[in-house]
């Protein structure tokens, strides 16, 4: 009998997770808070977190629960009840909030966390650096694109071996589904296969980090650039010295000229003492007419004032807070920068993605209280404060310079006018959409030549290969067929356990990636030939239909013929 999997919020995510659960054969019910569309089986209508609703799911013989609700604090309420009505149930939470998530799978046994953002911005990042990525995947702490090649007849790899790709350690070879016949990536590999017209390969990239190093000349340009944000500022302190300065040039030039017998230097020495107060060789004074002494007295006066005006517009810009704004300061990068337009939960996340990728990137927010702004500017990440549906905001932003465009507001309408706008500035530049409507994506896609994506799309195959079980490394779907990346830990009961790589490999379908054994990393040609032990673990993607291969235990037994042997 198949596992109950329940996902609890069917929005535009949930309704799309339970379609996947549904297409690879789970026993998947829906609960909804309100009718769907159509007659739609197995879906419960009623308030998510009652109890009676969760009852009626069959929540006490689930297995597993998936909260897809865009609402964290309803999610979290569904989660205790559920909880309370079935303490063994797995659950996978949608959250946004990654701390608390981690706090959630550390505390509560059998807990995933997953966050919409966090999944599908490589996915937009990826796509701005030029490379369509249908997913990604977590090998050897690097978020590696996923790409699906179909083999046509201008195809580069067409009649390359899969051999030949296999040994390419840039590259991970995820699944293929060959054009004629059913043959497993492993058979094809190990037998020579050459790919062919219509064949389909999912292939992993390793992601390239950028490493931008700024010339003496481009310091140099950033120094002037933040002197320019400060000028009046810097105007003011000018002013204020050019002022001290001639105050006591004035006063040591009068002092020369009325007593001859007097050196400049000595002048200087005076004028300088009496108006800082410093004091000195007052004798320039004290020796001289009535007239020169009042003179010496406006001086007083006047260098009092001069110098009071500097020393506060020096310790304002020095000690106060001008001097670290300058230092602090970011710059609009010249070219070949990445602009992202729209600062809430996947704009943020597609920011930290390419800086943490060494490349440069402009944000541009029209709301001024944004909760991330904090957080950009803490990674020297240059902010505009404007609205990116005008084209001035956006050539504010060097846009005509920059290497991409991301429009990723909440609002599909002002995506599409901020992308029409942008090229409008600059017909070349490559931009990238958010689509919360997946079909309003597709259609704005074909009509106006532009790179759409939609993060309901993409999470979804993850939420449920999450749901499927396992530790979910990435997902993907090729011609409807869902895969997953998982790491299975090699037990002395599990299915695996003494069987070579190569021949469960076929025998299952599951293309392995790698293997970590006694603190070492074993991949290419030599995992083939491999046998797994126990306390091994194993990377691998598997179709979705093949994974409770991997979960089924068996007894550690002594095998019949080897008891038959003794």
């Amino acid at each position: 009998m198949k596992s109950r999997i329940i996902v609890c919020g069917l929005g535009r995510t949930g309704y799309r997770i339970l379609a996947l659960l549904r297409q690879q054969g789970a026993f998947a019910v829906g609960i909804s808070d309100r009718p769907l569309l159509g007659d739609e089986p197995e879906v419960i209508i009623g308030d998510l977190r009652a109890a009676s609703t969760l009852l009626a799911a069959g929540i006490q013989d689930a297995q597993t629960l998936v909260l897809a609700s865009a609402d964290e604090a309803l999610n979290l309420a569904i989660l205790m009840q559920a909880k309370i009505l079935n303490p063994q149930i797995r659950i996978i939470s949608r959250l946004f909030n990654t701390s608390l998530g981690e706090r959630l799978d550390h505390t509560l046994p059998g807990h995933t966390s997953m966050s919409v953002a966090a999944l599908a911005a490589p996915i937009f990042a990826f796509a701005a650096l030029g490379s369509r990525a249908i997913g990604q995947l977590r090998l050897f702490n690097q978020t590696w694109p996923i790409h699906e090649a179909l083999i046509d007849p201008d195809h580069p790899w067409r009649g390359v071996s899969l051999a030949e790709l296999w040994e390419d350690r840039t590259r991970m070879l995820i699944y293929y589904l060959p054009v004629a016949g059913d043959l497993d990536l492993v058979s094809a590999v190990t037998s020579g296969r050459r790919l062919q017209v219509g064949d389909r390969l999912i292939v992993g990239t390793r992601p390239n980090i950028h490493t931008a190093r700024k010339s003496w000349g481009q310091r140099a340009l950033r120094m002037l650039i933040s002197l320019r944000k400060f000028q009046q500022s810097v105007r003011s302190a000018l002013v204020a010295i050019l002022a001290l300065l001639l105050t006591i040039l004035i006063a040591t030039v009068t002092y020369v000229r009325v007593s001859f017998s007097t050196s400049f230097i000595n002048a200087l020495y005076f004028s300088v003492g009496m108006i800082t107060g410093a004091g000195g060789n007052e004798q320039v004074a004290e020796v001289g007419s009535g007239s020169l002494k009042l003179f010496t007295v406006i001086m007083m006066l006047v260098g009092a004032g001069v110098i009071g005006v500097c020393y506060a517009l020096l310790n304002d810009f020095v000690l106060g807070t001008r001097f670290r704004q300058f230092w602090d300061t970011v710059w609009i990068p010249q070219r070949n920068h990445y602009i992202v337009c729209g600062l809430g939960g996947v704009g943020m996340q597609i920011v930290n993605q390419l800086c943490a990728q060494g490349h440069e990137v402009v944000v541009v927010e029209r709301d001024p209280s944004s909760r991330f702004l904090t957080s950009v500017r803490a990674l020297k990440v240059p902010v505009i404060e404007g609205d990116a549906n005008l084209a001035l905001t956006l050539k504010a932003a060097n846009l005509q310079q920059a290497a991409a465009l991301l429009a990723v507001t909440n609002n599909d309408t002002t995506n599409l006018e901020i992308a029409l706008t942008a090229k409008g500035v600059s017909p070349k530049l490559p931009v990238v959409l958010r689509a919360q409507d997946a079909q309003f994506g597709t259609m704005a896609q074909k009509v106006f030549d532009a790179m759409v994506l939609s993060p309901m799309e993409l999470v979804a195959p993850s939420f449920a290969a999450a749901a499927l079980g396992g530790k979910v490394l990435g997902s993907g779907m090729t011609a409807n067929k869902l895969w997953i990346a998982v790491a299975t830990l090699i037990t002395p009961a599990h299915p695996l356990c003494g069987r070579g790589v190569k021949a469960v490999a076929m025998a299952i379908d599951f293309v392995p990636l790698y293997l970590e054994t006694q603190h070492q990393t074993i991949h290419g040609w030599e995992l083939l030939e491999t046998s797994l032990s126990s306390g091994d673990v194993l990377y691998l993607t598997i179709p979705a239909t093949h994974l409770d291969q991997l979960w089924q235990t068996r007894p550690v037994t002594t095998p019949p013929e080897t008891a038959d042997l003794a």
